[in-house]
């Protein structure tokens, strides 16, 4: 069981910046990723790490302005979020999945381990 805590999330202004991270209670699984929910909305995938590799997978919606990377000896994994805007405003989850092959991403059935989440609020 890996247990996963998200940390970083804060209440910020439009335009500024915030570094999520999520650290792993050990570093074992192929694939981190970082989610958001909304209130009233379904919860959506934003980018994917490869742990061997470092290859990394961020989603059209924010590929300008957020950025994932990793922290191995930390069992770290971060999520830098640049320019924010209102519409960023959810709490952020972090997500682990063992093994790798095909699957689908954003699927949330695809992650084994779930974070308890970090709230990020955004004024304008």
């Amino acid at each position: 069981q890996v247990q996963l805590v998200e940390s970083g999330g804060d209440s910020v202004q439009a335009g500024g910046s915030l570094r999520l991270s999520c650290v792993a209670s050990e570093y074992s699984s192929k694939y981190t990723a970082w989610f958001r929910q909304a209130p009233g909305k379904e919860r959506e995938g934003l980018a994917h790490i490869f742990a061997p590799s470092g290859e990394t997978y961020v989603d059209d919606s924010v590929r300008d302005r957020f950025a994932i990377s990793q922290d191995k000896a930390k069992k770290t994994v971060y999520l830098q979020m640049n320019n924010l805007k209102p519409e960023d405003t959810a709490m952020y989850y972090c997500a682990a999945r063992q093994t790798g092959g095909s699957f689908s991403t954003w699927r949330t059935s695809s992650w084994d381990f779930w974070g308890q989440g970090t709230q990020v609020t955004v004024s304008s």
